[in-house]
C-alpha cells in the first residue's frame, strides 16, 4: 500500500462508458490507496430507484431533484442498485439540469473531505473534480462492454445488452449538460484487450508517478 498522506486531499476520477471496466478498478485504486471510494452512477441509480419503488414518473424533474436533494450517501446498497433495469432508468434521471446540480455537490463535498477519495462516474474530471490530482478515462469495445454485462446478467441476450449500451453512450454522450467525455488531461486506458489485473497496473503507474510530482 502506497502512503498517500498529504496536506490537502488526493482525488482520482475515473470516467468512462457503461461497462468499461472503470467501477472494479475504482474500487481496487481505492483500496491500495486507502481512499473512500464513491460511485456516482449509484447516486443516479438510487434516484431512479425510488421514483421506480414508488411508482412515480421518471419524467418529473421536479419529484426527481425532490429525491437527489434527501439521498443519502452513507446508504447506497451496490447490490441493490445495480440490478439490471435500474441502469437504463438511472440515465433517464440523469439528463435532468436540477438533478446533476443536486447530486454533484454531494460528491464534491465527499471527494474533498479529507484524505480524499476515487469517484468513477461520467463526469468527473470534466464536471465533478476538474482539479482532481489524477484524471483517468476507461473505455473499451461496445462489443467487449456488452459481452461483459451479458456475463454478469446471462439472463438477458447479448443482442439485448448491445443495444441497450448503444443507447445509454448515445444519451450519456448526447446530452447538453455534462456529456461523457474526456477531460483533455485525462489518461486513456482502453480496456477491450486487458483483464483487470493489467488495466489495475496500468492506472497505479499513471497515478504514482502523479504522486511522485506531488512530492
Amino acid at each position: 500500500m502506497t502512503d498517500t498522506t498529504e496536506s490537502r486531499p488526493l482525488v482520482i476520477a475515473i470516467d468512462g462508458p457503461a461497462a468499461s471496466g472503470k467501477g472494479t478498478l475504482a474500487r481496487l485504486l481505492a483500496g491500495y490507496y486507502a481512499l473512500p471510494h464513491l460511485d456516482t452512477g449509484l447516486t443516479y441509480r438510487a434516484v431512479a430507484l425510488a421514483l421506480l419503488m414508488e411508482d412515480l414518473s421518471l419524467d418529473d424533474e421536479a419529484l426527481a431533484e425532490q429525491v437527489a436533494v434527501n439521498l443519502d450517501l452513507e446508504a447506497l446498497d451496490r447490490n441493490r442498485l445495480n440490478a439490471y433495469g435500474v441502469g437504463e432508468a438511472a440515465s433517464r434521471v440523469a439528463v435532468m439540469p436540477s438533478v446533476r446540480r443536486a447530486l454533484v455537490a454531494k460528491q464534491r463535498e465527499f471527494a474533498q473531505t479529507p484524505p480524499g477519495a476515487v469517484l468513477d462516474g461520467r463526469d468527473i474530471g470534466t464536471v465533478v473534480c476538474p482539479d482532481a490530482d489524477v484524471k483517468l478515462y476507461v473505455t473499451a469495445s461496445p462489443e467487449a462492454r456488452a459481452l461483459r454485462r451479458h456475463q454478469d446478467a446471462p439472463e438477458v441476450s447479448y443482442d439485448d445488452v448491445l443495444a441497450d449500451i448503444a443507447r445509454r453512450d448515445a444519451r450519456d454522450m448526447g446530452r447538453t449538460d455534462s456529456p461523457l467525455k474526456p477531460a483533455e488531461d485525462a489518461h486513456l486506458l482502453d480496456t477491450t484487450e486487458m483483464d483487470i489485473e493489467t488495466a489495475f497496473q496500468a492506472a497505479r503507474s499513471v497515478i504514482d508517478d502523479r504522486l511522485a510530482a506531488r512530492t
